[in-house]
């Protein structure tokens, strides 16, 4: 299999990677639960995003029966240069894989499941329409279980995104990822605006469904870039905004400039909930998926305490 090289492997460029503050700290919480999540998982031979990209959050999610599952493959078309993913060129879709999901989501009683992706720019829809199979299938397996996808930004791929809404997941989530001035050294094959546009667009299609989208720091953003970050993210009505460390997994890596500590995160949660933000989660350890299924309860209550004070404000 030919690798695609990160771009920081391009000139075999070694990033000495900083020692973790005490703050990052992941925990198992029960072993037991930890080996069913796993067995599941293996019996059904799923990909999860909690494995391939080396989340810090595995041993406490996997305790809880929680996991992300990554439909597609294990092998990314990109090449992002934070991501721990393999990249090359991908297997062909497995059709039962849609079945497997929603399997695995009733063996695991998952009041809500995250199911995200690897880039896969090699099909024409860029893997819309394998979204949807395992929307309509995990639904009808687990009627009770909501949905939150975690897609690619299909960039060049038209209106295909249209037919992820089509199986109306509870969350649509796409993360931006990092501010405009690292794109082409952070995501050389995405753009900016690409994704603030799908994100844009989700809810000019279907206005229920909850928006959300992610931003790492300590990459070398400068805090006003974070603040523009945020100011686009709610130019596109996105909901809820997650903002995590950047952990450089190796080496050959993106290179992480500094750690942030607590109180940044939580003066960061402060601005962008004043920003207009349904619901923010910023910590160093979260993560896209992490407490996603706490974090859609409190979603739907503030949205309709929201929807409450709109009317109250119109009968006055």
């Amino acid at each position: 299999m030919s690798k695609i090289r990160h771009p920081e492997k391009q000139k075999n460029q070694i990033n000495p990677i900083k020692k973790k503050p005490d703050w990052i700290r992941s925990r198992l919480i029960n072993s037991k639960e930890f080996f069913i999540t796993k067995s599941v998982i293996n019996q059904n031979n799923l990909v999860t995003v909690c494995q391939e990209a080396n989340c810090p959050n595995i041993a406490e999610c996997w305790s809880k029966r929680h996991a992300t599952f990554m439909i597609m493959g294990d092998t990314c078309t990109r090449a992002c240069a934070f991501c721990d993913v393999k990249t090359g060129k991908p297997n062909k879709l497995d059709p039962l894989e849609p079945k497997k999901i929603s399997i695995a989501v009733k063996k695991l009683n998952l009041r809500h499941v995250v199911i995200t992706s690897v880039d896969r720019d090699d099909l024409e829809d860029g893997g819309s329409a394998h979204f949807y199979e395992t929307i309509v299938e995990t639904k009808k397996q687990n009627p009770e279980t909501t949905i939150e996808v975690l897609t690619p930004d299909f960039l060049r791929k038209g209106n295909s995104y249209k037919k992820v809404i089509e199986a109306k997941p509870d969350v649509f989530n796409h993360n931006i990822e990092t501010v405009p001035s690292l794109y082409l050294k952070v995501r050389p094959g995405s753009r900016y605006f690409g994704s603030l546009e799908l994100l844009k667009n989700v809810k000019l299609v279907d206005k229920e469904i909850f928006t959300k989208s992610g931003i790492m720091v300590g990459m070398g953003e400068t805090r006003d870039e974070i603040l523009q970050v945020m100011d686009d993210l709610r130019s596109a009505q996105v909901d809820f905004l997650t903002i995590g460390q950047y952990l450089q997994p190796s080496t050959k890596h993106f290179p992480l400039q500094r750690y942030y500590e607590p109180k940044e995160f939580k003066d960061l949660e402060i601005i962008a909930k004043s920003k207009g933000f349904l619901l923010v989660s910023s910590s160093p350890l979260t993560r896209s998926s992490y407490h996603a299924d706490e974090d859609f309860a409190l979603l739907k209550k503030n949205r309709k305490l929201l929807n409450a004070k709109s009317i109250s404000k119109e009968n006055y």
